[in-house]
């Protein structure tokens, strides 16, 4: 049996004209289906949010991983991608390449999985968002 990619993700991502961008995902592997989540910084000039948020919903095969993130909500320049990317031996690495659909945008991405337990981000996570 393959070992699971349920867990955090420290990743980063190489795009146009912004560089390195670093983000943090937390990914739910069930039966081959691939969902979670992404926190990630705003790299576009005058965005209003500091922090995107989006999902992730794909398939894993193998060791081929494919999804899409979802930005929630979208605009600002961000709306879908798509991941195409393979995990390593140990399923503690995910490398491939995004791309915007319908552009030819694209660059490579690399996901290391968290060495942090998700209990303690799950907590420094609570801490960030405003209170309601």
């Amino acid at each position: 049996m393959t070992n699971s990619l349920t867990g955090v993700w420290d990743g980063s991502y190489i795009q146009p004209q912004a560089g390195m961008v670093t983000f943090l995902a937390t990914l739910i592997e069930a039966g081959g289906a691939l969902g979670g989540s992404v926190t990630e910084p705003c790299m576009m000039p005058g965005c209003p949010l500091s922090t995107h948020n989006a999902s992730i919903a794909g398939q894993r095969s193998g060791s081929a991983v494919s999804f899409v993130k979802r930005y929630e909500p979208p605009g600002y320049g961000y709306d879908t991608v798509q991941y195409e990317g393979v995990v390593n031996a140990e399923a503690t690495e995910i490398d491939g390449r995004w791309r915007l659909p319908g552009s030819t945008l694209s660059g490579t991405f690399l996901m290391v999985r968290s060495t942090k337990p998700a209990q303690s981000i799950a907590t420094e996570e609570r801490t960030k968002e405003p209170a309601r």
